[in-house]
């Protein structure tokens, strides 16, 4: 009643990541920057804090830090009682914050060459034993600003309304809660107050059956004591019921606080699984990156290769158009040649051929003349022969 049912409880996707910020990776160049600036002052006083008992055994850890680090403490350890002491003599205060300064720039040089080797600071950290101090309170208010500033640089507008949405949602949960539980206790104290009324009733009825019975005590004492065991049990009853009744209001009391409990432990649970999720869900994207930055870089690869392959092809293919071209040309000139040199023989066939036509021609002409004369020759011949024969005759 009044109580928030279970399962309906929310938590928006930018809550769950200003909740497991230590989880993220900076997403930008800046916030990067800016967390090595932190880490590097949060080292810087984790370092500083353990000078003091460095320099106090020095001869223990001189082959561990070395002749540089090892000089560098020895020089700030008298600067340092050279600080104290001027502090202690009044009246050299130029030369106070000189010696100050030095000091100062002597505890910058030894952080830079702790800086410059990581493993011989957390190897420090192991080796040398701190005693509590106020410095630790500051260190540790310092390690909670630097998760505040990496939580306020990863958390978006939108996230930061989520977040304060879902911290509206829990605190009107929690109201209602307090309501439930102070409408109960106040239930509890009216039933308590009726009780004691009640009671404070039967004690004056008692009071004045016990005056009755002092003034009756002689006449009336078998009733009085039946009226007083009847009083008795009658508020033994009572008390017996308000006992129940406490006991009842009690349990309700405690089932509200363990569902108010088992609710809290449900959200953790469902906050715990979601940022699992979100972790795998990350780390599959990631993964897809990585296996998508390779895939294309293999294709752009395949494909710079394909296209120097292509380019060498097309140069290949110019140039033998090119020198196709001039084949082309050669063999146009070539079979014009050819068709001039073969027009010419036909034309040298087709002269001949009339040669030889009109030489037959005139050979016939001729073979004819030349029978046709030898013929004519004969028969003249013959003719003068007959006519001498026949004068011979006549004589």
């Amino acid at each position: 009643k009044g109580m928030a049912t279970p399962g309906k409880a929310r938590i928006p996707l930018g809550v769950m990541r200003v909740l497991e910020s230590h989880q993220l990776k900076p997403d930008s160049t800046e916030t990067e920057r800016i967390l090595t600036v932190l880490d590097q002052t949060i080292t810087k006083l984790e370092m500083t804090r353990l000078i003091p008992r460095i320099t106090g055994s020095l001869a223990r850890f001189a082959r561990m830090l070395g002749p540089e680090i090892t000089s560098s403490l020895m020089e700030h350890q008298k600067l340092s009682r050279e600080v104290q002491h001027l502090l202690a003599s009044p009246g050299e205060e130029e030369t106070t914050r000189a010696a100050e300064q030095r000091l100062k720039n002597s505890l910058r040089h030894i952080l830079r060459l702790f800086l410059a080797n990581p493993l011989l600071c957390q190897g420090l950290k192991y080796q040398v034993q701190v005693r509590a101090s106020p410095a630790d309170a500051f260190i540790k208010a310092f390690v909670e600003f630097r998760d505040l500033v990496l939580e306020r640089l990863l958390t978006s507008p939108v996230e930061e309304e989520e977040k304060i949405q879902f911290m509206e949602d829990m605190s009107l949960q929690v109201e209602q809660n307090t309501e439930t539980i102070t409408a109960l206790q106040a239930e509890l104290a009216a039933a308590t107050q009726t009780w004691k009324e009640e009671i404070s009733k039967k004690d004056k009825i008692i009071e004045d059956l016990k005056t009755t019975m002092q003034q009756l005590v002689r006449e009336c004492k078998a009733d009085i004591q039946q009226i007083k065991k009847e009083g008795e049990k009658q508020q033994n009853e009572e008390e017996e019921a308000f006992k129940e009744r406490c006991a009842r209001l009690q349990q309700d009391v405690q089932q509200l606080q363990a569902r108010f409990t088992a609710l809290v432990l449900e959200h953790r649970a469902s906050e715990q699984l979601l940022r699992k999720r979100k972790c795998r869900a990350e780390m599959e994207i990631e993964n897809w990156i990585q296996k998508y930055d390779t895939d294309m870089a293999e294709k752009q690869a395949t494909y710079e290769e394909v296209q120097a392959v292509y380019t060498e092809e097309k140069a290949q293919l110019a140039l033998l158009m090119e020198k196709h071209a001039l084949l082309l040309q050669e063999y146009s000139q070539i079979e014009e040649e050819r068709r001039m040199l073969k027009q010419k023989e036909e034309e040298k066939l087709q002269e001949a051929a009339n040669r030889n036509r009109a030489a037959t021609c005139i050979q016939a002409v001729w073979r004819g003349y030349v029978v046709r004369s030898f013929i004519k020759s004969k028969m003249k011949k013959g003719k003068g022969k007959g006519k001498g024969k026949g004068k011979g005759g006549k004589k």
